[in-house]
């Protein structure tokens, strides 16, 4: 992995980001960089809005949030878990809440599809992993605030940190559950077409209300979106999925989107519905806090005990199944390129590297987050548009997603080009 520690500049002063300033409030600043391959026909946008703050800055930030200072026992050390910047908001009341988002999304996709030599007009599905929607047509709002279509195909996913590498596995695997029992097969329906898929996570407006002292630090706001053109510029090669219900509510996020809250056993936590004529919604269930805070967390190391065990389990069946995969298509000596891990923090990736090397399974999952926090589901597209430049036709791509509930999407493709 990269060394997180080699600090890098703030988001804003990377040289190809485009920053401006979002006139709610006081005006909020946006910065966003396009990315893209013209040799695998890939692009995308990604980037952050708020002012950023460092690991220091941030405890004060904190301390004003909660009325009273941090314990040294409650200060994390955000470096050494792959962290030196997190952007955050003012205060805002929730109408600019939702102005500010709509806005921030529609930005978003109309960067990504520019980045990709599209048209908003031209794009045919919009599927997006938000763990908090500011309001629950949000994707429907975004979509339409960027000239896409109305017949466009919107899909809104909320399985948390894994939201963005779920959309992606919908949009990809026919024979993914939720695609073969759920409302349509979105796979076969978005084969061939221009499709943006992505995750776009307001963490800051989502947290601000939590009391919770390890949240507080270690999410952000971020996004990351990115085209594709299924069977063509990504080819579906194997998937796993995995839910494993978070009994001891280890990471209890609060469910700010329509379900059920039903919980049957043997039957999938996740709830699909036709939201509107065009709008598809994915919803997991969520071990919810006992209290009114979005989130509350058992503290890092919990996490790392969550995520650990059963994603090595879904990455460990995965690449077996690859491997299975290229003994007979007759290519055992091809290997995956690269492998996008979502960024939860350092140490579970570290762990969870060390552990799939026990298995026999070397990975290369470098580490390339560090000015952004935790972004839930925007990591995985970001990571992907940050190794994007290296990648060529052909290679073979592992995106490895996982997050509260828990749920887990593993799959490899093969790019095109």
């Amino acid at each position: 992995m990269d060394n997180p520690r080699e600090e890098a500049p703030p988001f804003f002063n990377r040289p190809h980001v485009v920053v401006e300033k979002i006139m709610v409030g006081n005006g909020v600043p946006l910065g966003i960089e396009r990315v893209s391959n013209s040799k695998i026909g890939i692009g995308g946008a990604y980037g952050a809005w708020g002012d950023s703050y460092d690991n220091d800055s941030l405890s004060s930030l904190v301390e004003n949030r909660l009325g009273g200072p941090l314990a040294d026992a409650e200060k994390m050390n955000l470096a050494e878990l792959g962290f030196n910047y997190r952007h955050h908001l003012p205060h805002l009341s929730p109408e600019e809440h939702v102005e500010l988002e709509i806005e921030v999304g529609a930005r978003f996709l109309r960067e990504a599809a520019r980045a990709c030599g599209w048209e908003p007009s031209e794009v045919e599905g919009v599927l997006i992993g938000v763990s908090g929607p500011a309001t629950a047509d949000y994707t429907e709002r975004i979509a339409a605030k960027a000239g896409i279509q109305d017949s466009a195909l919107k899909v809104s996913i909320h399985k948390a940190c894994d939201g963005s590498v779920a959309a992606l596995h919908l949009a990809l695997n026919p024979n993914l559950p939720v695609n073969l029992a759920g409302v349509r097969n979105l796979a076969e329906e978005l084969q061939g077409k221009k499709v943006l898929v992505g995750g776009i996570e307001g963490l800051s407006r989502f947290i601000s209300l939590s009391r919770d002292k390890y949240a507080l630090q270690l999410f952000g706001n971020g996004a990351g979106v990115i085209g594709v053109i299924p069977g063509e510029s990504m080819k579906f090669l194997i998937g796993k999925t995995l839910e494993v219900f978070d009994e001891e509510g280890v990471l209890a996020v609060r469910m700010f989107y329509p379900h059920s809250r039903q919980r049957v056993s043997g039957q999938s936590m996740i709830e699909v519905t036709q939201a509107g004529e065009n709008h598809i919604r994915v919803a997991g269930l969520m071990h919810e806090p006992d209290s009114e805070w979005p989130v509350a967390m058992d503290g890092p190391m919990g996490m790392v005990k969550l995520f650990v065990r059963s994603g090595v389990q879904v990455v460990t069946e995965a690449y077996q199944a690859y491997q299975a995969l290229i003994e007979k298509l007759g290519i055992p000596d091809k290997s995956i390129a690269v492998a996008i891990v979502h960024h939860a923090n350092l140490k579970i990736n570290k762990l969870k590297e060390k552990h799939l090397q026990r298995e026999g399974i070397r990975l290369p999952m470098p580490w390339v987050i560090s000015d952004f926090g935790n972004v839930s589901a925007a990591s995985n597209m970001i990571a992907f548009l940050r190794s994007l430049s290296n990648l060529k036709p052909g290679d073979h791509v592992l995106f490895d997603g996982f997050g509260a509930g828990t749920y887990y999407d593993v799959l490899a493709l093969e790019l095109g080009g």
